[in-house]
């Protein structure tokens, strides 16, 4: 079995209803990168006073998001809490759904790791590349220019699709690792991803777009760093074109330094 559990106030602050569907399907991006099939959520609904006004349509919405993403991505709701009036002199928390989901690995030899594993591996990006978007709600945003706004964004079927992709992958054994591309965005990603066995990371020049922070540390959603032998590169992008999703090549797994795109 495998289990995860995962919730971004921020999202849900901002909007509730995305940031709802957002917890589920990163909740089950975890998963599926250890190799597992999500199979089941249960929710924790954290929220000030449904007495007021905003806090009950953050209440309504969320859960809302939440039963969207469950039912696009087929994962049962089996149980659940609701927390409420948490609240504070300076006024209420911020709506936080957390999501608790397990998840079957049916053949444990096919298990998968977030790190890197040898040099000489290929780096993909599974899903949307360097588009610009992400900055809404992100950590980026809060911890260094210390605001909180803009809006998250999800395509549900995007998801359900790099989903797929990611655990065929996986279970055909393409892949050596895969890491969800989630809080802090790419760069983070990619440097966790070196951290987990000491192995450094050297980007190709990439084409950022308009702007350079959106691309490394915008949190796009339904994106997935794989890392994939030399030899079944073209195995991985069979796959993601089978199932009609994007895969940008990011770079190559060597060295012990850490080098983003020729920058």
């Amino acid at each position: 079995l495998s289990f995860t559990v995962d919730g971004n106030g921020r999202y849900c602050y901002l909007d509730p209803y995305l940031g709802g569907a957002i917890a589920v399907a990163e909740a089950a991006r975890n998963l599926v990168c250890t190799g597992a099939k999500p199979l089941a959520v249960t929710d924790c609904l954290n929220l000030g006073s449904p007495e007021n006004k905003d806090v009950y349509y953050q209440l309504k919405e969320s859960i809302r998001g939440i039963a969207r993403a469950c039912r696009k991505l087929n994962i049962q709701v089996i149980s659940g809490n609701v927390s409420l009036y948490n609240e504070g002199r300076e006024g209420a928390i911020y709506p936080t759904p957390i999501c608790g989901m397990v998840g079957l690995v049916e053949d444990i030899s096919q298990r998968c790791d977030m790190g890197f594993v040898k040099e000489g591996d290929q780096v993909f990006l599974l899903g949307s590349g360097f588009d610009g978007g992400g900055l809404g709600g992100s950590d980026y945003l809060k911890l260094v220019h210390n605001l909180v706004k803009g809006r998250p964004h999800i395509d549900l079927d995007l998801e359900k699709r790099v989903q797929s992709c990611c655990l065929k992958a996986i279970k055909q054994g393409v892949v050596s690792s895969a890491h969800d591309c989630a809080n802090g965005g790419l760069a983070i990603t990619l440097a966790e991803s070196c951290l987990r066995r000491g192995l450094g990371f050297k980007g190709e020049r990439w084409q950022f777009g308009d702007r350079l922070d959106a691309a490394l540390f915008g949190e796009v959603q339904s994106r997935i760093v794989v890392s994939v032998d030399q030899d079944k590169v073209r195995q991985l992008e069979a796959l993601a074109k089978g199932q009609g999703i994007p895969v940008t090549r990011l770079g190559t797994v060597g060295g012990k330094r850490f080098i983003m795109g020729g920058y």
